[in-house]
């Protein structure tokens, strides 16, 4: 593949005092650039390029099938070595190896950029992390260099296109995806990570040295990273909060909670969310917090800046797993569960089904998809608990009896664990939200009928849409007339620090604002319901 002429995609030479449509101190989105903040554009050149490199295109899918693995909550260890073959590694090795002998830190950039190759082709991030060789196989501090380059990158991708965009004289073509990534990797390094310009140039220099179809873009990559590097900062600097939410989301957000609000979400989605950890046993939650350097919160959770779980001691015992503090309340919520038998509905990858095993439910976890329900069985043996499970569709299942209670962690569009999975922002779109909703609005109706009369029905989605939330359950509850709302109460929840995030119709809200002195929580939804006769 040839690159561009430099005539076609020459720098921009102009004063970068007045960038073309520049308006920094404007809450309006950037409308050039790159990507006009990634949102991709019904017929834009981006969606040409995935149907033609063979890739399913999300508009020939049914939203069934589109939305039932949801973005998983439980954070996984990377797939073994025994995942690749031996020649991949081999290659893989001497490939890093070669990367690193040739400059310094050149290695864990190429497994930065292939993970980000690989999210360009429809791979979600945890999935990305795990499958590319070049990243599994870097160690210390190069893996967490290139992981962290990666989540900077995705995290302030709006921030860096607009920056990018002042020195191109038109969006660089769908072809040139690696291309446009090298590039927001140069301006994450300078403008967050604080890497030596020359360090950052030469290596991305390098890097689009490294491909063939990307040695016709060589030339403009130095060139738009020397620009980046000499004159972009007060650009960046100068750049609104919103500038890192696609435009879709940013409107849906302003009007439903406010401009504050949204301002303050956009926020806490730049930042690096902490490692939660739910526990077998709560009530060891003190005395893990002070051997782990933690912190205990309200509800049982220890709380850490970070950290790798799998190393941690307690882990092979299976004494707690990876779970935001959020993603918990959901069975919390649902109060005593003990003896009593609970469906667990869109199950894996398994905290939720750990969690009320552990508070001696009798659990039935159910997950559409076999390949989820083999983590989900890995944990469960991992901690030593009990649950029967089912690869089975929620629409479709038919279970011999009813359930004393059923949780429903719906499908979603996860736009509530963007701090976790800031790649969402750029896959979702706006009219995924209504297939979303239609899709919650039959399992609904489904579970309804799968719960005794007198028992529990609990829906929870890790959503900031009021679509897939609040007015969901406004409408199963006029659907359904024997469904009650049951108030959850900071009480049920463990503690008063939850008393303001609950509506006052008794459903609880989380925003990724919420408990900021703590270190913030997912976006949540949760409403708690009876089934009566």
């Amino acid at each position: 593949m040839t690159g561009p002429s430099q005539s076609a995609l020459s720098p921009k030479l102009m004063k970068p005092d007045q960038p073309k449509n520049h308006r920094p101190s404007s809450d309006r989105p950037n409308r050039r650039g790159p990507a006009s903040n990634g949102t991709r554009r019904k017929g834009s050149s981006f969606d040409k390029g995935d149907k033609k490199a063979g890739r399913p295109s999300h508009h020939t899918q049914r939203p069934d099938e589109r939305f039932q693995d949801k973005t998983p909550q439980d954070d996984k260890p990377d797939l073994p070595d025994a995942f690749y073959s031996q020649d991949q590694l081999e290659s893989a090795t001497n490939l890093l190896t070669e990367l690193e002998d040739k400059m310094k830190g050149l290695a864990a950039r190429r497994g930065a950029l292939d993970v980000l190759q690989r999210l360009r082709a429809g791979e979600p991030l945890d999935r990305a992390l795990a499958t590319t060789r070049t990243f599994s196989l870097l160690k210390g501090a190069d893996r967490s260099f290139a992981r962290n380059l990666v989540a900077l990158t995705l995290r302030r991708r709006g921030s860096l296109d607009h920056v990018i965009g002042i020195y191109l004289d038109r969006p660089l073509p769908a072809r040139a995806g690696e291309a446009m990534d090298i590039l927001r990797m140069t301006g994450a390094q300078l403008y967050i990570l604080g890497t030596p310009a020359h360090a950052a140039v030469a290596t991305a220099t390098e890097l689009a040295g490294m491909k063939q179809e990307l040695k016709g873009y060589k030339g403009l990559i130095n060139a738009i990273c020397r620009r980046l590097s000499e004159k972009g900062k007060k650009h960046w600097d100068a750049l609104p909060m919103r500038t890192d939410t696609p435009g879709w989301l940013w409107r849906r957000w302003e009007r439903q909670y406010g401009l504050p609000v949204a301002r303050s979400i956009a926020e806490a989605h730049r930042g690096e969310p902490p490692l939660d950890l739910t526990l077998r046993d709560p009530q060891e939650a003190e005395k893990l917090a002070g051997q782990l350097g933690g912190v205990a919160l309200a509800n049982g959770t220890v709380r850490l800046s970070s950290g790798n779980i799998t190393t941690m001691p307690g882990f092979d015992e299976g004494k707690f797993w990876a779970q935001d503090l959020a993603a918990s309340l959901p069975v919390i919520a649902m109060g005593d569960v003990s003896g009593k038998v609970i469906y667990d509905v869109c199950a894996a990858p398994g905290g939720k089904t750990m969690q009320l095993a552990a508070r001696g439910a009798d659990v039935m976890a159910i997950d559409r998809s076999s390949s989820r329900l083999k983590t989900l069985h890995e944990n469960m043996r991992r901690t030593k608990l009990r649950a029967r499970s089912a690869a089975e569709d929620l629409l479709l299942w038919q279970p011999e009896s009813q359930a004393d209670g059923l949780l429903l962690d719906a499908p979603c569009s996860a736009t509530g664990t963007l701090r976790r999975n800031p790649d969402i922002a750029w896959t979702r779109k706006d009219e995924d939200i209504e297939a979303l909703a239609h899709l919650q609005t039959r399992m609904i109706d489904r579970a309804v009928t799968m719960v005794k009369p007198g028992g529990i029905f609990v829906y929870a989605v890790c959503s900031l849409q009021r679509e897939e939330g609040e007015k969901q359950i406004e409408a199963a509850l006029a659907r359904h007339g024997n469904l009650r709302l049951i108030p959850i109460t900071a009480e049920d929840l463990g503690g008063e620090v939850f008393a303001p995030l609950i509506a006052k119709q008794g459903w609880l809200r989380t925003l990724p604002c919420h408990l900021k002195d703590q270190g913030g929580v997912d976006g949540f939804f949760i409403a708690k319901m009876r089934v009566e006769s």
